[in-house]
């Protein structure tokens, strides 16, 4: 059984113009005994960028009165979104959306002291969905990625990009190579590559025939049913990949974003060990059921301390929010569900 302690708000929005509108969906890494916490600051107008805070024992001890990081190139002159970060092989690796004011790309920027940090350029491809979908299409998806395709078109025009949000790279190379989770709707994806010179539009087509091959989570319940995305970054554990993910379904015509959680195989995280069938958690308390934009608790930064997993997660686009719980016993329920 799965015992769930709602910590509640961590971090509220400030009377300062780059996060008056709202701060949530944080990027969260451990150093030195304290959170180090990136997040996504928004103006009234919904202009985004990334905040700096750190946090210990649930007490914020520092906090920027200015963004840390701010959009330079066209690709996100509309917003830099909903960071995750991961250290690796002695790197963090900060991915983010970049949102131009029509396409949303995931791009990412590097740092070796969490302080500054270099912006590397764009990881997902400048291709149109009419083109990536005329790629994938034969590549054995569910349906519902060609309607999404139609969708994007209808909503945003002819020649949107392919719409990239949501990714993360795995703290560990799998098999000698990076990985990263992401999400073309509606599923979630797996990329494998060598280095990062390497995701060139070809390298992105090369893949993109083959799909079908490369999904990891398709939506598969109710709280799930119109499509789901990365959440945190994936978790090593003794079991196997811990994937926190968001999942998002229509309903009386709002939608409502909560929390899922699946174990994947340590070397083959496409094999899924066991997935919940319910919500790990949902929006339950009114600052996540109303705000800027209502009913959502969306997991993007989580923590181990000993045996409790602490998840932070933007609720009502707003705030941000914290749980906990005993890894252990969402393992153990995980293993369970098979």
């Amino acid at each position: 059984m799965i015992r769930l302690e709602r910590k509640g708000i961590i971090l509220s929005k400030r009377d300062l113009e780059f996060e008056e509108g709202g701060v949530f969906n944080p990027a969260c890494v451990m150093k030195d005994g304290v959170v180090q916490m990136f997040y996504r600051a928004a103006t009234r107008e919904n202009f985004s960028t990334i905040g700096f805070c750190q946090i210990r024992e649930g007490e914020v001890i520092y906090r920027m009165d200015k963004p840390l990081l701010v959009p330079e190139y066209g690709f996100e002159k509309q917003g830099m979104e909903d960071p995750r970060i991961t250290y690796l092989e002695g790197v963090y690796y900060m991915f983010y959306t970049a949102y131009d004011g029509r396409n949303a790309v995931v791009a990412y920027a590097t740092s070796t002291d969490l302080r500054g940090f270099e912006k590397k350029g764009l990881v997902t491809p400048r291709i149109s969905y009419d083109e990536a979908e005329d790629i994938f299409r034969n590549s054995g998806l569910d349906k519902r990625y060609r309607e999404y395709e139609r969708e994007y078109r209808q909503k945003r025009g002819e020649e949107v990009l392919l719409w990239e949000k949501d990714a993360a790279l795995f703290p560990r190379k799998i098999n000698g190579k990076y990985a990263i989770i992401h999400r073309i709707l509606p599923g979630i994806q797996i990329l494998y590559f060598d280095n990062f010179e390497q995701l060139t539009i070809e390298f992105w087509k090369g893949y993109l025939k083959e799909l079908g091959k490369m999904i990891v989570l398709d939506p598969k319940y109710w709280f799930e049913e119109s499509y789901i995305g990365g959440g945190c970054v994936p978790i090593e554990t003794e079991e196997g990949w811990l994937l926190i993910y968001h999942a998002v379904v229509i309903e009386e015509g709002e939608k409502i974003y909560r929390a899922g959680a699946a174990l994947l195989d340590g070397e083959n995280p496409q094999r899924v060990i066991g997935r919940l069938r319910e919500p790990l958690f949902e929006p339950e308390e009114e600052w996540e059921k109303r705000g800027v934009t209502n009913n959502v608790v969306f997991p993007t930064g989580a923590i181990i301390k000993g045996e409790e997993l602490e998840i932070y997660y933007g609720g009502g686009d707003q705030s941000i929010g914290l749980v906990s719980l005993k890894i252990k016993d969402l393992l153990a329920e995980l293993k369970e569900k098979k």
